[in-house]
């Protein structure tokens, strides 16, 4: 019953809504926009227990996406006119058409065969002599453009974890090539990464947060590396009074025995 009562007074109050809306339109003989609000601002001061729809916002003031500049990369000094490196020692390519040519030069190279040239540009800098392909120095040249390639690919597409996580992990290998090399030649380490272009750049010291719980086990420690030491040490005063008073019964005995003879 009472819900009956309820539906018959929602169905009246929405009927006068209506009522006054159509007269609010018909007053007005504007666009449907203009209608729209007016019904709005009508349903404001309206019946208790109903309710109207807000209209929809559009969002025609949004600001565009600022593009990330990017900046020159590792290929951007290889002319379209180099030829390719397989080719580039061959006379008869000097002679050929210009078709041919082309087709030889870089104009029309995959990404993969330019970064090849260019890793074998970073290598001819550091290399000991031709034959060498598997030296430090040469290890470093190739890792540097394999790191350098990752990053221009990153900075367009920052989303791609696998090429990232294939960055870092070559960036730590360069790491302790350079490391190593550092301690063994440094010489030849301060010529690598001036001719390759790489700023070596020293790890952070070791920190830690002192909780209360790591300076009481701290302290603890101290106290018991004390002890021990203070233990070692009466060990060692022991051994030499056992000792000396060894060496006196010896010449006791000695003594005695050059005094019976």
């Amino acid at each position: 019953m009472f819900a009956n009562i309820a539906l018959r007074t929602v169905l009246k109050s929405s009927a006068g809504i209506l009522r006054e809306s159509g007269a609010v339109c018909s007053a007005l003989s504007a666009t449907p926009w203009a209608c729209s609000s007016a019904l709005l601002g009508a349903r404001v001061g309206g019946v208790a227990g109903s309710f109207a729809a807000l209209p929809p916002v559009r969002h025609y003031a949004r600001a565009a996406k600022k593009k990330r500049e990017g900046s020159e990369g590792q290929l951007s000094d290889l002319t379209p006119t180099m030829l390719k490196m397989h080719y580039a020692a061959v006379p008869l390519v000097q002679t050929t058409d210009d078709v041919v040519r082309r087709l030889l030069s870089l104009e029309l190279a995959s990404h993969s065969e330019k970064l090849q040239l260019k890793m074998e540009q970073l290598i001819a800098k550091v290399q000991r002599d031709e034959n060498d392909r598997s030296s430090v120095q040469v290890r470093v040249a190739i890792l540097t453009a394999k790191i350098r390639n990752y990053k221009e690919h990153l900075h367009k597409h920052h989303k791609d974890k696998a090429n990232k996580r294939r960055m870092l992990m070559a960036i730590d290998r360069r790491k302790k090539l350079l490391k190593n090399l550092r301690l063994v030649h440094y010489e030849t380490f301060e010529t690598v990464c001036q001719q390759l272009g790489i700023t070596y750049t020293f790890p952070p010291e070791y920190h830690r947060r002192a909780t209360r719980r790591w300076l009481a086990k701290k302290e603890f420690c101290i106290k018991v590396f004390n002890e021990v030491q203070k233990q070692k040490k009466e060990q060692m005063l022991n051994k030499t009074s056992l000792a000396s008073t060894d060496a006196e019964a010896a010449k006791a005995d000695k003594s005695a025995a050059t005094v019976s003879l």
